[in-house]
């Protein structure tokens, strides 16, 4: 009869041999299950404010396709920083993540380079949450080990450069060189604001009939209203400074009700002709947040900083 001493060096036996069998027939499964012996998935999350306008969705479409053709080895993910029209939109059946949820997934399915790309037109309030975010991810046990950001829109004196230009090659053909332009921005209370009154003095050096204005920040619509006025200008093209011609475009810029702008100018004397074209449907403009992608692609590659 085997005694207890007997089992217990029995299953050590045992145990050992399975270990060495797995040591000496197996290497390449432990080699393949090595963080440090394989190549890193990589990734990228495009982030986005969002909207629950259906047209104005497919500017987003532009973007991805524009993302997935320069980027075309790499798997492209989205995700919305809004949580009203992340909320509006799941009424609908409709499922968009968050930056963290969208970022936690990912890890989930073991990517461990990440690039989350801004599609924010500043570098404001909403940026500054999401670098927060990414650096909370990077490093986390079972996580990525690099998250890097790319920068918004309107980040250089260069990106705002090309972003006018963009503009300017994207207006409303039948518009005639005496006829101004009105530009709305969103705006913040964020210092990144001062990027609109910039934007107008680019503007301005351009075309002096281009004028921009904020829903929420500076410059207000009575400022471009007093502007058009004191120009003596008569017709003027509502076009939306902004990544998307979503709800403020619609409704705020050139809705009906007694606050728009198109109403406000009209009551002025202006007449108004809106032009709801978005900074994402010029492939110029779009060509700014992929080079910004690209640098955060090299940096991810690189380890260093930008």
């Amino acid at each position: 009869m085997i005694d207890w001493r007997e089992r217990t060096l029995t299953k050590g036996i045992v145990l050992a041999l399975f270990l060495v069998f797995l040591l000496v027939a197996t290497p390449a499964a432990w080699a393949a299950g090595h963080g440090k012996d394989k190549a890193p998935r990589k990734g990228v999350l495009l982030v986005t404010f969002g909207t629950s306008i259906p047209k104005a969705q497919k500017a987003f479409e532009l973007i991805d396709a524009a993302a997935k053709a320069k980027f075309s080895g790499l798997e492209i993910r989205w995700a919305y920083t809004s949580k009203i029209i992340r909320r509006k939109l799941a009424k609908e059946g409709k499922i968009t993540l968050s930056p963290s949820l969208a970022l936690a997934r990912m890890a989930e399915e073991g990517f461990d380079h990440i690039v989350v790309q801004s599609l924010h037109v500043i570098p404001g309030l909403e940026f500054d949450d999401l670098q927060e975010t990414a650096k909370r991810f990077e490093g986390i046990p079972e996580g990525p080990s690099r998250v890097v950001v790319g920068l918004p829109l309107l980040s250089s004196p260069e990106d705002m450069t090309r972003v006018a230009e963009a503009v300017l090659a994207n207006l409303p053909p039948e518009r005639k060189p005496d006829e101004a332009v009105v530009l709305m921005g969103h705006g913040t209370h964020h210092p990144a604001n001062a990027v609109y009154p910039a934007m107008a003095y680019i503007f301005g050096r351009k075309d002096p009939n281009i004028l921009v204005g904020t829903v929420e920040g500076y410059p207000e619509v009575e400022q471009v209203r007093e502007d058009l006025l004191k120009r003596g200008l008569k017709t003027a093209w509502l076009m939306p400074f902004m990544s998307v011609a979503g709800d403020h475009a619609l409704n705020d810029l050139a809705g009906d009700e007694p606050d728009s702008w198109k109403s406000i100018l009209t009551k002025a004397g202006i007449e108004c002709r809106p032009a709801l074209k978005s900074l994402a449907e010029f492939p110029q403009a779009v060509d700014v947040w992929l080079d910004h992608l690209a640098r955060a692609l090299k940096e991810l590659d690189q380890g260093g900083s930008r």
